[in-house]
This record gives structure tokens, C-alpha cells and sequence, in this order.
């Protein structure tokens, strides 16, 4: 039998559970009959739910998945002569198998960043050749919220990165994968951090925060949403029976559950992160600003632990590595961590 404290681990916050209110959402759906594809009321609460946070500009396309939704996003602004701008450690570029490249047809063109987050100073020098027809053409720009290295970005470096955009005649697209966490560190509506910022198209994730599975593609802007039923379609992501999907968006979005859950996933990892710092063998390589922690830790101390916990390395060479906390972390799971540090430290 598996090792339980391995199972209960800080992996991912992809391994936690369901919260309670949105398992009974998806239960609640499942009464008798609905018309399919979306056509049924939970989608329609679902998508007024969705406007509710991010105003009416907000139009929600349903989805299975957080690749599904990055690819279906890209390609509803971009053609395949165009090119996607990406850090070097972006969910796309490392994480989706190639899907958004495949999918979109477009050059994918990464930048390397010392905290996995763009600037309007590192995109510039990338933005050339427009109008030549032996180049690909720079039309969109990816950044992931929280980014691949747990750093968060504010909203005045989101606006900088859009107004950049938009004076080139492209289009800026945010993967909120984490985007409840980033929200809670910075005290802020996900209102203000996408739309309010100029953001043009949003994956919308919660299956990190507290739901069981389903991303919304959000668009903001009405030439872009022209096409997105489309996309979805013939990327195989229009469930059937889309209430199930749908309707944990209801009480995800309800009474600020989504911040609750990413604010108790801050917490616990900032819990964590104090109890690292009283070791002076532990250095950490990013800032902590959500719910993941990057450190580099001695190889006895290392190995130690990976026979208690499993967790991935983040970069082998250094050993770096990242753990995640969930909504669902326990005082008990923190507190389990501290005695183990201190048993291989002592």
C-alpha cells in the first residue's frame, strides 16, 4: 500500500481535492434531463456568474482543460503565420506537449526571465519584421498568472505589457490557471487584474483551487469571441453534457469561494516557508508570492526527504526544489513538514 504521507504531499495543487460545495454542485446538475452542448440552466448561471466578476464585456467558453483552453485562446488570435511571445519557462513552451504550437500553427518565440514574468522591456526587442513576408508575424503574447515560478504579476506590469501590445495591433493572452492566488496576494478583483488591465482573452481555471475539472476561456473582446464556438468545437473541447462542467463555476464564483480557498493556499505556503527559513542550508531561489515555493536544499537533506514526501525537482543540477500547497492544506499537513525538517536537520 502507498505511503500515505507521499499521497498527502505538496506535489501540486492539481493532486488536492474537490471542495465540498462544488462536488455537490456537479450532484446537483445531475437531475433528470437537460438539453446538451450548454443549452441548459446551470451553463446560463454558469456564464452570468462569470460576467458578474468580470463584467458584461465578459463572454465564457467552457472547456475540459487547461491546454484545451490555452490552445483554443491562442488560436482565436492568431493565424499561422503569426508568432505567440512566451517566457521560457511558460505552461505552454514546457508543459502542453506542443498543443498551442501544433494547434495554432504559429512560431512560438520564448524569452528567457530570471522569475518566469515578462516585461514590456524584454518583449521590445522581439517585436520586428512586421509586414515582411519571410518572417512570422508577432500577434500575441502569453503570460501565465501565477507564473511557472510562483511570482506574481501586479497589475501596472500587466497594463504595461497590454498598452504595448495594443500599440502594436496584438493581443495579450493570460493563462489564470492560478489567477484566485494571485489575486489574494495582491488584494485585488480578478476584474482588475485581466480586463481592467487590458487583458484581451483569459484561461480560466479552478481545478487548482478547488474544483474537480473544466477551464472557461473568457474573451473581452468582441472580434475575438466572434469565432471561439468554433474553435472549441473542432478542438474536440464542446462537452456534451456541459452542465457537469459548468455548473462548479456557480458556487466556485459564489461568496468569493475562490478567494477563500486561494487565500488558505497562500497562507499554508507562507506556514511553510517559515519553517525552511530557520534552516541557513535551505536558500530560496524565488520570492514567495502565492501558493508554490522554489528552494534549493543540501543532497543528504534532499534525499531525506524525498523518502517522506514526493514532490518534483525543479532543476536537479542545483538541487532545486518547488512544493505546492492546496486549499485543502491541513495544520496537520504543516505540521507533520516541521517535524520531519527538524528530524533531518537535527
Amino acid at each position: 500500500m502507498q505511503n500515505w504521507n507521499k499521497m498527502r504531499s505538496f506535489a501540486s495543487d492539481n493532486n488536492s481535492g474537490v471542495h465540498p460545495l462544488v462536488m455537490d454542485a456537479v450532484v446537483n446538475a445531475n437531475d433528470n434531463h437537460a438539453i446538451g452542448y450548454g443549452d441548459d440552466p446551470w451553463t446560463t448561471d454558469a456564464v452570468n456568474k462569470i460576467k458578474s466578476v468580470f463584467g458584461e464585456v465578459a463572454s465564457p467558453f467552457f472547456v475540459f482543460n487547461g491546454t484545451g483552453a490555452n490552445s483554443i485562446a491562442l488560436q482565436a488570435v492568431t493565424r499561422p503565420f503569426n508568432s505567440i511571445i512566451c517566457a521560457e519557462t511558460a505552461h505552454i513552451n514546457v508543459d502542453e506537449c506542443g498543443a498551442p504550437a501544433r494547434m495554432t500553427g504559429c512560431a512560438v518565440v520564448t524569452i528567457s526571465t530570471p522569475d518566469g514574468k515578462l516585461t514590456p522591456e524584454l518583449i521590445k526587442p522581439r517585436l520586428h519584421n512586421f509586414g515582411v513576408c519571410h518572417h512570422s508575424q508577432p500577434k500575441a503574447v502569453y503570460i501565465s498568472q501565477v507564473s511557472e515560478l510562483g511570482t506574481v504579476y501586479t497589475i501596472e506590469e500587466v497594463k504595461a505589457i497590454a498598452d504595448l501590445l495594443h500599440s502594436n495591433s496584438m493581443y495579450l493572452h493570460m493563462d489564470g490557471a492560478r489567477l484566485a492566488n494571485a489575486c489574494a496576494y495582491l488584494k485585488c478583483s480578478m476584474k482588475q487584474l485581466t480586463v481592467d488591465a487590458g487583458v484581451d482573452i483569459l484561461s480560466f481555471g479552478g481545478t487548482k483551487n478547488g474544483m474537480m475539472m473544466g477551464e472557461a476561456v473568457v474573451s473581452f473582446r468582441p472580434e475575438i469571441t466572434e469565432n471561439l464556438q468554433y474553435y472549441r468545437k473542432q478542438s474536440a473541447q464542446l462537452a456534451s453534457k456541459l452542465r457537469y462542467l459548468s455548473a462548479q463555476f456557480i458556487p466556485y464564483l459564489e461568496n468569493n469561494l475562490w478567494l477563500e480557498n486561494a487565500l488558505r493556499a497562500n497562507i499554508s505556503a507562507g506556514k511553510l516557508a517559515e519553517i525552511l527559513k530557520q534552516y541557513p542550508q535551505v536558500k530560496f531561489t524565488q520570492k514567495i508570492e502565492s501558493n508554490q515555493l522554489f528552494f534549493t536544499i543540501p543532497s543528504e537533506a534532499l534525499k531525506k526527504l524525498q523518502e517522506e514526501y514526493f514532490f518534483y525537482m525543479w532543476n536537479e543540477e542545483i538541487n532545486e526544489v518547488r512544493l505546492v500547497t492546496s486549499w485543502d492544506t491541513t495544520g496537520e499537513d504543516i505540521a507533520h513538514f516541521e517535524q520531519v525538517l527538524k528530524e533531518i536537520f537535527a
